[in-house]
């Protein structure tokens, strides 16, 4: 959006709304309304909205009906202002301004825009009424046992829902406008006294120097902010969960809403958090590590069971037994291709499924997923393209992705560690897990080491990492983290 701040106001109501018109030019949605009011001298003023973007029934009740009933003497210049706000508008929200910019914008967001006669300032008055989509379970990140809140596209209704589940003054909120044409409205909230002074003052630096012209979704902010641009590891988190972002802001991290998404970012973020989940919180802690345990090993399952098949059967059928190996060649006999190229067109072949289902409407995605997957599978087996372990091989590796709460790492890892073992066998997926380690301790999330507490210095780090201690026990918050290191107080 352009720069207006060198237009000034002036004390003309004509002049005014020729500025106002054109800035708008022939966009017929923006309602422009003169209204008289009942005086002596005749005094009138004009109300500027966006048609669809206002409440009409506040409009009419709390600024039309008043102001057309309103009687007054001559009052000094721009004294108007100054009454509309103690006697006349009926609103909890209502501020005075000659700022152009914020008139506009404020117009554009679905406020309404008072001007009166021999007044250089306007009103700006809280009329938003756009439809909103109601609060629902998020379809991502569905539990057994939790809230079934999920946030919604607007940023107010998303600050709502987390500051109704922290209810301390601590809790702050900063605002900013991103995106030089869409002006989109990004808050940053976080717990003053947990959270880290010099993360907070990073984080509002990188988003401070985002210079595009719209943002539509944190996915956005996400790419401008991050450490490690080129890495395949996310060193921010996402949720739409009310519940998790309030967690992780009472852990000392910070949560980034922007309107128009129900997405909030959550950072920093440690790779641990690839294994766990909300419900982890909800449940028994016993079994609740034993789920974290369950997504670690299922973890290794989806990224190495490829690389380790292809090595064995193509350089190492000695580490095979012997009755396995010859049901292994007797099931490959006819193949036309390669194990790499064979295991490499079954995992394309899975993931073209997965997007499929995703992106078909709901009610027929799952259907043609499975059978996508049976028939394919049952007719690629019959006409001896690829073999039968393939088969067993991709399934597990699949089944084994969907373990992971945040799974988008996992597929640049998994083509990376068969491609090692197709050149260099079992040496080759050892190199890959030694680089895979290295790099993951290479990476920072805000100055936050990303393996922090892996492996864990003492027994209380080690308290929410892979397995999960009660809570009774894990008084103390993430080290680096958080200013205020003690979670549950000493009585």
């Amino acid at each position: 959006m352009s720069d207006y701040s060198a237009i000034k106001m002036s004390n003309y109501l004509d002049e005014n709304i020729g500025i106002i018109k054109g800035i708008f030019g022939n966009d017929e949605t923006i309602i422009y309304r003169e209204l008289y009011m009942k005086n002596s001298i005749g005094m009138k003023c004009c109300i500027v909205f966006a048609d669809g973007m206002i409440n009409k029934q506040i409009v009419n009740e709390s600024i039309v009906k008043p102001i057309l009933e309103m009687e007054l003497e001559q009052l000094e210049l721009n004294e108007m202002v100054d009454y509309f706000i103690s006697n006349v508008i009926f609103s909890g929200d209502i501020k005075k301004s000659k700022d152009i910019n914020l008139i506009v914008t404020s117009i554009l967001y679905g406020r309404t825009i008072v001007f009166a006669e021999n007044c250089y300032e306007a009103l700006i008055i809280d009329t938003i009424g756009w439809e909103k989509r109601s609060i629902e379970e998020p379809q991502g990140e569905t539990i057994v046992r939790g809230p079934r809140e999920g946030f919604t596209e607007s940023i107010s209704i998303n600050i709502t829902l987390i500051r109704r589940k922290i209810l301390n003054p601590d809790l702050k909120f900063k605002f900013m406008e991103i995106g030089t044409r869409t002006k989109t409205k990004v808050c940053v909230s976080y717990l003053e006294g947990v959270a880290q002074e010099t993360i907070l003052k990073e984080l509002l630096e990188r988003l401070k120097k985002i210079n595009i012209d719209g943002i539509m979704d944190t996915g956005y902010i996400e790419e401008f902010i991050k450490d490690a641009p080129f890495s395949p590891m996310r060193t921010i988190s996402s949720t739409e969960r009310p519940d998790v972002a309030s967690g992780k802001i009472l852990e000392g991290k910070f949560a980034v809403i922007c309107d128009g998404t129900p997405t909030v970012l959550t950072l920093p973020k440690l790779f641990v958090e690839n294994f766990q989940s909300d419900e982890d919180y909800f449940n028994d802690y016993i079994f609740s590590s034993l789920n974290r345990m369950l997504r670690l090993l299922g973890f290794w399952l989806t990224t190495s069971v490829p690389a380790i098949y292809v090595a064995v059967i193509t350089f190492h059928q000695e580490f095979l037994p012997t009755p396995l190996l010859l049901s292994i060649a007797v099931a490959r006999q006819g193949v036309p291709f390669p194990t790499i190229v064979e295991t490499m067109i079954m995992l394309i072949v899975f993931e073209i499924l997965k997007e499929a289902g995703l992106r078909m409407p709901k009610h027929i995605g799952q259907a043609i997923s499975i059978v996508g997957a049976l028939v394919l599978g049952e007719a690629a087996v019959t006409a001896k393209l690829i073999s039968a372990p393939i088969i067993i091989v991709t399934a597990l590796t699949g089944v084994s992705s969907f373990m992971i709460p945040q799974a988008s790492e996992i597929l640049p890892i998994r083509i990376i560690f068969l491609i090692m073992s197709s050149f260099l066998g079992i040496y080759g997926y050892i190199f890959g897990v030694m680089g895979l380690v290295l790099h993951l301790y290479s990476i920072r999330s805000f100055g936050v080491p990303y393996m922090l507490n892996i492996p864990p210095h003492s027994f209380q780090e080690m308290k929410d990492t892979v397995i999960r201690a009660p809570w009774w026990a894990m008084y103390l918050r993430t080290n680096l983290i958080s200013k205020d290191k003690r979670r549950i107080k000493k009585s």
